[in-house]
């Protein structure tokens, strides 16, 4: 506004008004009052002014449903710009106020015969946008009637109310299935793509009715409009996965792989990839869709370049592109591995992207980038959002179990994690050094090499995560250390200060204190002070508040009824007998010892969840409605030739169309007095003009031999000209004579007649 008035007044003197079309979205509640007065004028221009001004409050998001029974009385107005808002406000309100509309339902079948196709198709839209179920049957003859219009863009306005119709009555669905197949036959691109979403609601099992119009909408996609080609190949997808067979893997006789496809899924890849490059991102991503679930393995990467080139189109379209690129990530971890630049963190970025963004650079990690990658994620490490925080620790330990070269580079960015202020870096460095101690120990067992200094062993990293217990804060984290303690001690009993540490009043942490007494009792059960610390474990456990404390600890006392007596030396604190098997020590140790794997999540996780490509779900991560999954293949296929139709015929030779041609023209001219020309098989043309005969089928290979046979093949016909004139003159003096032998004839004939008369 304020820069609108400094225009109005810097261009006052020069006469420049403001714009007519604004002054309507200025409304003060004087003008809006003056509406309905307005409406009921009898003045064209008053009644246009009104219309004006209601569809500018409704662009406004204002109700003006208050005004409908005045604006019904304008719908068989003589003006056409009338008539056009006045529809655009029943479409509006339609549904709000059916029973006044009803009283005007007479005008709008009029108006579905008139010249005006813009009005007819929007007649046809507010016939069924009132939303009575008595009136079905008027709707489905004005969609009947408007599917045979000569105008596209009314048989597109036919095919979009048949699922409003279907959704009013569904009684009607056969003759609306009847109206779809005689608007599959369209040949107009205008309608294809609202038929798609038609045939999706009211019948979209009888993929049958697609057989032969297939391999047409195939190559009329390309002339289809934007969000026509999205429905359109969705429908085009559930089809072949129906209807056509599965590209098998073959291999040639020299061990070459390759790929069946059948011709006719062949077709629809071929007629989609050029919409790769479409300016609507919908196309793009449906496009996307159709090579992920139809082609290939081969030409699966081709989806990479159109849907990175999205990333920059808008956050919108970045949060749902990568979306769908982290369902791909897992198949196409090469590719994206050649473009990983692209997938770099911003500090601008919406949570939800950067989460997709450290999911695609964990998928992309290879030995050739995981340096540049090492230092994103410990750069991310730094960042204020919590979840990109425990994102990149958890992607430096999948770094290091997935490169083995990186492995020392990640565990000093790790161990210097646990150093920090902030509680969660510790917690997560605690966390994924927890996951890579288990698999270091697990593969020391395995004998397999380490390629790792002393300082960053396996123990020791335990030993310095006890002795940091204190600064770790974290209830998970405090309860990791404890069951890294308690579960590694039989490897090494005299680990550093890795007894018992001091811990926080957590139930989580009380859980592991407990299991970690009983593993420290099962190593060493004749240590009569670690029998006694247990003890006393034991016992705050068995009047701790927490329900699942006093369980545990119930338990490993039972547990452990068989290995030490010092648990049961104090007859006042000591257990009731309850009796049943006890255990042997080495039993007690493969049940506390084999098999655990411990709090934290294993960070091999497949990203694929198999949420389906082009879903809302993949967006939202959660169920969402309309969301269709992918049917599975058929083995073999129907048969081609139901999808046989005229189109596909061959075109016939050039020669014959010629022939016919010429056969129609010499018919259309057959009452001219036209003179007959008779051209001989093996000559020159009428015109004169060169016919290149077959067995002259060489190119020219030089200019200088082009113009020798040029003089001569001119020379012969100099003369091949002058034989003819000279036969042709020769013709013409034996006619002559003929001609005077005749003359002579009838001269001496009419003589003899005037005798015999005379």
């Amino acid at each position: 506004m304020r820069l609108q008035e400094t225009f109005s007044e810097h261009t006052r003197d020069l006469a420049i008004a403001r714009g007519s079309s604004s002054s309507y979205l200025d409304n003060p509640e004087e003008k809006v009052k003056n509406i309905r007065k307005q409406l009921d004028s009898n003045s064209d221009r008053e009644k246009l002014d009104a219309m004006k001004r209601l569809i500018a409050l409704i662009s406004k998001g204002r109700n003006v449903s208050e005004f409908f029974a005045q604006v019904v009385k304008n719908v068989a107005s003589h003006n056409l710009e009338i008539r056009k808002l006045v529809y655009i406000y029943l479409l509006r309100y339609a549904e709000q106020e059916p029973d006044l509309a009803l009283l005007s339902i007479n005008t709008f079948q009029k108006d579905l015969s008139d010249p005006n196709p813009l009005i007819r198709a929007m007649a046809l839209r507010v016939l069924s946008g009132i939303r009575v179920p008595m009136i079905g049957s008027i709707v489905v003859l004005a969609i009947k009637k408007c599917a045979a219009d000569i105008s596209p863009y009314v048989r597109k306005a036919a095919a979009l109310a048949i699922p409003k119709c279907y959704s009013l009555d569904s009684s009607h669905q056969p003759e609306l299935i009847n109206i779809i197949s005689t608007l599959l036959r369209d040949r107009s691109p205008l309608a294809v793509g609202s038929v798609a979403i038609a045939f999706d609601v009211v019948c979209p099992t009888r993929l049958d009715l697609l057989h032969q119009h297939y391999r047409r909408l195939c190559r009329t996609l390309i002339d289809v409009d934007e969000w026509g080609q999205v429905d359109l190949l969705h429908l085009l997808i559930r089809y072949a996965r129906t209807m056509l067979p599965r590209p098998t893997a073959t291999s040639q006789a020299d061990g070459t792989p390759e790929v069946e496809i059948d011709n006719d899924l062949r077709l629809l890849l071929s007629s989609s990839e050029p919409l790769f490059q479409s300016q609507n991102p919908a196309v793009v991503i449906a496009v996307a869709r159709v090579f992920y679930y139809l082609g290939p393995i081969h030409e699966l990467p081709k989806i990479v370049a159109p849907l990175l080139r999205l990333l920059h189109s808008s956050p919108e379209i970045e949060r749902v592109v990568l979306s769908y690129l982290v369902i791909t990530s897992h198949s196409l971890s090469h590719v994206l591995a050649q473009s990983y630049t692209r997938l770099l963190v911003r500090a601008d970025d919406m949570r939800q992207v950067k989460k997709d963004k450290v999911i695609l650079l964990r998928a992309v990690i290879t030995s050739d980038n995981y340096q540049s990658l090492l230092r994103e994620f410990i750069s991310y490490a730094d960042d204020a959002d919590d979840e990109l925080v425990a994102d990149a620790i958890q992607a430096i330990g999948y770094c290091a179990r997935l490169v083995p070269e990186a492995t020392q580079q990640c565990l000093t960015a790790l161990m210097s994690f646990i150093q920090s202020k902030h509680d969660i870096i510790v917690t997560n460095a605690v966390l994924v050094l927890k996951s890579l101690v288990q698999i270091r120990l697990q593969r020391q067992q395995e004998s397999e090499a380490l390629s790792i200094p002393a300082t960053y062993s396996p123990l020791t990293i335990i030993s310095r995560l006890a002795y940091r217990i204190d600064d770790i804060r974290h209830p998970k984290a405090r309860a990791c250390v404890l069951w890294l303690v308690g579960q590694y001690a039989s490897t090494a009993p005299s680990l550093e200060n890795g007894g018992a540490p001091r811990a926080s009043p957590t139930a989580l942490v009380k859980l592991q204190i407990v299991t970690l007494a009983a593993k420290l009792l099962v190593l060493c059960p004749t240590d009569r002070t670690l029998g006694l610390l247990t003890r006393y474990v034991f016992t705050l456990a068995r009047y701790d508040l927490n329900y699942d404390v006093r369980d545990r600890g119930r338990m490993l006392s039972a547990l452990l009824s068989g290995v030490g007596s010092t648990l049961y030396d104090n007859s006042e604190d000591a257990y009731e007998d309850m009796g049943g098997v006890v255990l042997r020590r080495e039993q007690v140790r493969m049940v506390l010892f084999e098999g655990k794997r411990g709090l934290s999540e294993d960070l091999a996780k497949e990203d694929d969840t198999g949420v389906p490509f082009g879903s809302l779900g993949a967006i939202t991560g959660k169920t969402m409605l309309g969301d269709s999954y992918m049917p599975d293949w058929l083995e073999r296929g129907t048969e081609p030739s139901l999808r046989d139709s005229p189109d596909d015929a061959p075109p016939p030779p050039v020669y014959a169309q010629t022939a016919q041609t010429s056969a129609v023209r010499f018919v259309g001219q057959s009452n001219r007095a036209s003179p007959v020309v008779l051209t001989p098989t093996g000559g020159l043309s009428p015109s004169g003009s060169f016919v290149r005969q077959e067995d002259s089928k060489a190119p020219w290979m030089d200019l200088d031999k082009f113009y020798e046979n040029t003089n001569d093949e001119e020379a012969e016909e100099s003369e091949s000209e002058e034989s003819q004139e000279e036969e042709q003159s020769s013709g013409e003096e034996a006619s002559t004579e003929e001609d005077d032998s005749e003359e002579e004839e009838s001269d001496s004939g009419d003589d003899k007649r005037l005798l015999h008369t005379g």
